[in-house]
């Protein structure tokens, strides 16, 4: 079942029109979203997750109509968004900071301290719980974040650029995390990393001048950059690009 179903969806900021016509699902397991810059990402993370009503077209989140007002707030309940620069308290204790995160998703006051303890035992930061956020590493911080977004058990949780600013350690980590939650919440991780997307994800959308270029299977976005000569780009010269990456280049440059 699609926890998500646009059909011609637009969106615009102002005057200008940023997505044009957009159709896609996103169902079960990890959902990847590349694109280049101006692309159009942060304007669908936003009207996915409410922030922003859409212009036109259909958008089904959960089953309810996103261009309604009290199913946007009924969708909000259901989601969990972490933006790529999310904002925190510093002097909070990360308990404070998830049990905030459960009171304002409208969990009842008797079961915020269980949610926010199970939140922090999925991201391993139960031992950390009285730490302030100011003294987490960039690692952390990010656990962190993703456990304020999944303590009221969201349906369908959105990540924007998650392992920006993380160390190759900390992004293998932070990738082992998203695959273990997508067991039981469908997620959409937007990147600029081929490889979160090669490593976390079962299927791929490209964005690109606000419309789908691409939608498929991380292996038919590898094939796309398949040389046909089976050596770099065809030139003779060795290629230092991944299959994957050479794939979403020529998808990008192609529309």
């Amino acid at each position: 079942m699609a926890v998500v179903e646009a059909c011609g969806l637009e969106q615009r900021r102002g005057a200008r029109q940023v997505l044009h016509g957009v159709n896609f699902t996103v169902g079960a397991g990890v959902t990847g979203l590349l694109g280049p810059n101006g692309a159009g990402k942060t304007t669908l993370l936003e009207t996915l997750s409410t922030l922003l009503p859409p212009s036109a077209g259909t958008l089904s989140v959960l089953g309810a109509d996103a261009a309604e007002r009290r199913a946007r707030e009924n969708i909000r309940r259901g989601i969990g968004f972490l933006p790529q620069g999310f904002g925190y308290p510093p002097n909070f204790r990360v308990i404070d900071f998830v049990e905030y995160a459960a009171w304002s998703k409208g969990l009842p006051h008797r079961k915020i301290s269980e949610a926010a303890r199970e939140a922090m035992n999925a991201v391993d930061l139960s031992q950390f719980g009285h730490r302030p956020l100011k003294a987490l590493s960039g690692g952390m911080l990010r656990r962190a974040g993703i456990a304020s977004a999944i303590v009221h058990s969201p349906s369908f949780l959105i990540l924007d650029e998650p392992t920006v600013g993380l160390d190759p350690q900390q992004r293998t980590q932070f990738r082992e995390l998203v695959i273990r939650i997508s067991d039981r919440t469908s997620v959409l991780l937007s990147t600029h990393l081929t490889e979160d997307i090669s490593v976390a994800c079962d299927r791929v959308l490209v964005l690109n001048k606000g419309t789908i270029a691409f939608d498929g299977s991380v292996e038919e976005l590898s094939a796309r950059g398949r040389a046909p000569t089976g050596d770099g780009d065809g030139s003779g010269v060795r290629s230092t690009q991944t299959e994957l990456e050479r794939g979403y280049d020529r998808v990008v440059t192609a529309a």
